[in-house]
């Protein structure tokens, strides 16, 4: 279908909300109306040619009185689907006095598979609405008007010459997500939600298929997208792999599988399902983080444009208990990792991957839409970190192809094609392409919602050209897996005190001790005086000379009383001795000649503590001794706390610097803008004076 049909079909349509709805529903509700009767009509010309057949066949089987009659109505009307009923759109308007009863007779003529659609879509509560504003009629006038048609057969002038070409399986689909999008967009909806467009589908199966095209055979090949919308990933995909097949020679058998939690969009995509003769059942409604629509199922090929940025706090419950270190991840689809629960969309992602055929030549293939935070979002150990750590660890990333902004209907943010594959070719195995595609693109003649750019059939060609070349170019880049990897080790440091014993520190010493430890302010007190000949900037002789004096005394100071010491007598100093732990001072006053102190002796200044991500290639040893150390040469490496991340920085690699301006080409625009500001300033008053003069 050409775009001119394309668009003149939805401008009609959506002029009827303005011709037939306004007063009636607010704007925000047209949706409610317009999307539901959009699919009844279809479904509508599609049955309309079959009609009678049905009757005919209905009658005959009340007759034999036969109850299990759907297979045989379906193979009368030509679709998986039917209706029952005497009357179609069309024939509604023969009896305006009786429309409101004829159309609920109509709706429940359907077959149980568009009625649940319509059921879906909620339509049944709009009606009464529309019957006490005397919309309904004309509501149908409109939708079987002349002027348009949504039957895939062409609808014809007297003389048998052409006066509207059908409309494709395709096209409906087209006219679907348009509506939905210009609905979307009057509504505000949140940028993730949005519909994805056409060429970014035909680029997505291009880099899906076309790798293994002479490894398709004539089989069956499931294909399954989980969050599948108005289905049109699914149809896209179908078409181009058929396609392919077809020329390589090759008979294949496809079967669509999807979930969509959105009952609008369901009810789209079953309907959708229903007039391509797919099986609606593998459409399944519900939200698929909690509830996996296909527990049991693996699939060949995936592709999925998940909602990113989109909160899956409703879902958590499902997917994990707990929080913090006690977290149970609930789902083993989720096992190695969730993410914030703010952004879903790597759960979508677990969900494909976890979903792989294993033993087959193929394996399977996953393209899937995701913004800029799924490439680094998450510091290493978190549950983003560990997702890519878990891709890129079993060698399953191909390529991430960076898309052109303002490619989407609702978002005009950078997006990103991850392009997986669980059987490798052997050039890519162990590597990762990235492709800057981000300024093929072309300006479109006329934005739709924030969609201002799009691919033309050469530039789709060209972004797949160079990911089936997988060269060094300017635009292409090629990794190892190992590349995007880290270990973020912590750097430690000693922390280091002085000690004050003057009056001033004691008597904060006394009030934060209280009554209750009364005892160590006083013996502190009393012994202030034997302090002064022990280095004040020697935490560890201060506190040896202390514990002597007490237990001369008979005062056990507890690690309660030497943390009051600390944290009342004591500053921080960086050039005081550093403080040793409890162990390694006892140890140092048995073997104070032999005792050499490790960074394991030293209490750690939790203050001063830092972290350093070292490359995964490289020696963390060596990163230290050159990164660290000249700068802190007291400093050491906790490797207990070394954890590994991963993260693509994709925009780094692809900077160009741009050279700053002159100083003379700045100074000779400000110049510039001051002689065109003074001259507008003369225009004004000059304005001024005569208004003046008027006056």
């Amino acid at each position: 279908m050409d775009h001119s049909t394309h668009n003149t079909i939805v401008s009609f349509i959506w002029g009827i909300a303005d011709d037939v709805l306004r007063d009636v529903f607010v704007r925000g509700k047209y949706r409610d109306v317009i999307l539901p009767m959009t699919v009844i009509r279809r479904l509508d010309c599609l049955l309309e040619p079959t009609q009678d057949k049905v009757l005919q066949t209905d009658a005959f089987l009340e007759g034999k009185k036969i109850t299990q009659k759907a297979a045989a109505l379906s193979k009368a009307s030509g679709y998986p689907f039917y209706n029952t009923s005497r009357f179609t759109l069309r024939r509604l308007l023969d009896e305006p006095s009786q429309v409101e009863a004829n159309f609920r007779e109509y709706l429940r003529g359907f077959s149980d598979n568009v009625v649940q659609i319509i059921d879906k879509f909620k339509f049944r509560n709009q009606l009464e609405t529309l019957v006490e504003a005397n919309c309904l009629y004309p509501l149908i006038q409109k939708f079987t008007h002349k002027d348009i048609n949504l039957s895939p057969e062409p609808a014809l002038h007297d003389d048998g010459t052409v006066r509207l070409p059908g409309l494709t399986n395709l096209g409906m689909g087209y006219v679907f997500e348009e509506l939905i999008r210009k609905f979307n967009e009057e509504n505000n909806e949140e940028a993730g939600e949005h519909f994805t467009p056409r060429d970014i589908i035909r680029l997505m199966t291009n880099v899906l298929f076309l790798p293994i095209a002479d490894k398709i055979e004539s089989s069956t090949y499931l294909v399954y997208d989980p969050a599948c919308g108005s289905g049109g990933m699914l149809t896209e995909a179908e078409a181009a792999l058929m396609e392919l097949a077809e020329s390589h020679g090759k008979q294949v058998r496809l079967e669509l599988f999807g979930q969509e939690v959105n009952p609008e969009t369901f009810a789209i995509c079953q309907s959708d399902m229903l007039i391509k003769g797919e099986n609606p059942a593998n459409i399944v409604y519900g939200s698929t983080l909690r509830a996996d629509g296909f527990p049991q199922l693996d699939f060949d090929f995936m592709l999925s444009n998940p909602p990113y940025g989109k909160s899956w706090k409703l879902d958590q419950d499902s997917i994990v208990s707990g929080g913090g270190t006690k977290k149970e991840i609930l789902d083993s689809r989720y096992a190695v990792g969730v993410p914030r629960s703010s952004d879903g969309q790597l759960l979508f992602l677990s969900t494909m991957l976890s979903k792989m055929k294993k033993n087959t030549p193929l394996g399977s293939r996953v393209a899937s839409v995701h913004n800029g935070s799924a490439l680094f979002t998450g510091d290493a150990g978190s549950g983003e970190s560990e997702i890519r750590r878990w891709i890129l660890e079993n060698d399953w990333l191909e390529a991430i192809i960076g898309l052109p902004l303002r490619m989407f209907y609702n978002t005009g943010i950078a997006t990103y094609i991850w392009v997986l594959s669980n059987k490798k070719e052997p050039r890519r195995k162990g590597k990762v392409q990235l492709i800057d595609a981000t300024q093929w693109y072309s300006p479109m003649r006329r934005n739709l919602g924030q969609k201002g750019h799009e691919f033309t059939e050469d530039q789709i060609r060209r972004i797949a050209d160079t990911f089936l070349a997988f060269e060094e170019t300017e635009n292409s880049k090629i990794f190892d897996n190992e590349d995007f990897g880290f270990r973020k080790i912590t750097v430690e440091r000693p922390l280091r005190l002085r000690v004050d014993t003057s009056a001033a520190s004691l008597s904060r010493l006394r009030d934060a001790c209280g009554k209750k430890d009364k005892a160590l302010a006083e013996f502190m007190e009393a012994i202030a005086p034997s302090l002064t000949n022990v280095p004040a900037d020697n935490w560890n002789e201060v506190v040896s000379r202390i514990e002597a004096l007490a237990k001369d005394r008979g005062l056990k100071l507890s690690a309660k009383y030497l943390k009051l010491l600390q944290d009342h007598l004591a500053t921080k100093e960086e050039s005081a001795q550093p403080v040793l732990t409890p162990e390694a001072l006892k140890t140092l006053r048995k073997k104070s000649s032999s005792f050499i102190p490790q960074p394991s002796s030293f209490v750690c200044d939790s203050e001063l503590r830092d972290t350093e991500n070292v490359p995964l290639k490289e020696n963390v040893e060596e990163y230290f001794a050159r990164e660290v150390l000249p700068h802190v040469p007291d400093a050491w490496i906790d490797h207990e706390k070394t954890t590994i991340g991963y993260e693509i920085s994709f925009t780094r690699v692809f900077y160009k610097y741009q050279p700053l301006r002159s100083l003379d080409e700045i100074i000779g625009d400000i110049m510039a803008l001051e002689k065109e500001t003074e001259g507008l300033l003369h225009e004004i008053v000059d304005d001024l004076q005569g208004v003046k003069a008027d006056v």
